[in-house]
């Protein structure tokens, strides 16, 4: 039972993000949005086409590529908190590698499936599967105001402080890397080594009895009257 508490973590906001996607898809248009706690916490559903940060390339495999990695790199990670697990390294830690894996697994899961399942994959995408939109729908606009007509390249126009849309499995992701840069030196301390002994070792005392007892042996010889 060393890891699997680790991975009923990871399991339980694999589930909680795909239910809220769900929720999400079956309930609400696209670009729908209504406020939850005023009008700075509001849900907003988009679908993320992009490979990352709503990037986009060109070539028309990129995203396969990058979804064959995040496959690779989720795999990866089974294994590594299988073996960090054995190794005994902080609780803490591991939790926070099971978010992490959670988040980077409720993402694969929409980038492998839901061109299939929710048939929303991009339409100049090459093929259906591995080729699904992440669905987001987060969205926190603290504060929002216009910039002053008079500033270069962005005057008069609208910012928005939050205005990225994320899910739940890119908020597991961000707390998971939060709380190893927090407490990075308490889930890794660095060894310190042992200061070197001033005081001679048995062997340092014994090699040096022996060379002691030579230069006295070469002394009584010298001074032996023939």
């Amino acid at each position: 039972m060393k890891y699997y508490k680790y991975f009923i973590l990871t399991v339980a906001v694999i589930a909680l993000d795909q239910m809220v996607k769900m929720l999400v898809y079956h309930n609400m248009n696209l670009y729908e949005e209504f406020n939850v706690l005023g009008s700075w916490f509001r849900i907003h559903f988009i679908l993320n086409e992009g490979i990352a940060f709503g990037m986009k390339l060109s070539w028309p495999y990129a995203k396969v590529v990058l979804t064959l990695f995040r496959l690779a790199a989720s795999v990866a990670g089974v294994f590594l908190m299988v073996k960090y697990a054995h190794k005994a390294i902080h609780p803490g830690a591991l939790w926070a590698g099971a978010l992490i894996l959670a988040g980077a697994i409720g993402n694969l899961i929409d980038s492998l499936f839901y061109g299939v399942w929710l048939n929303n994959a991009p339409y100049d995408a090459p093929f259906k599967l591995f080729n699904g939109q992440v669905i987001d729908m987060l969205y926190f606009p603290l504060f929002e105001f216009t910039w002053p007509s008079w500033l270069p390249m962005v005057g008069g126009q609208e910012f928005h402080f939050f205005n990225a849309i994320f899910n739940v499995a890119d908020s597991s992701i961000f707390i998971g890397v939060v709380i190893l840069l927090v407490f990075q030196k308490r889930f890794f301390p660095q060894k310190v080594k042992p200061a070197a002994s001033s005081h001679p070792t048995n062997s340092q005392t014994i090699a040096n009895q022996a060379m002691a007892n030579t230069l006295a042996g070469t002394e009584e010889d010298c001074c032996v009257p023939e």
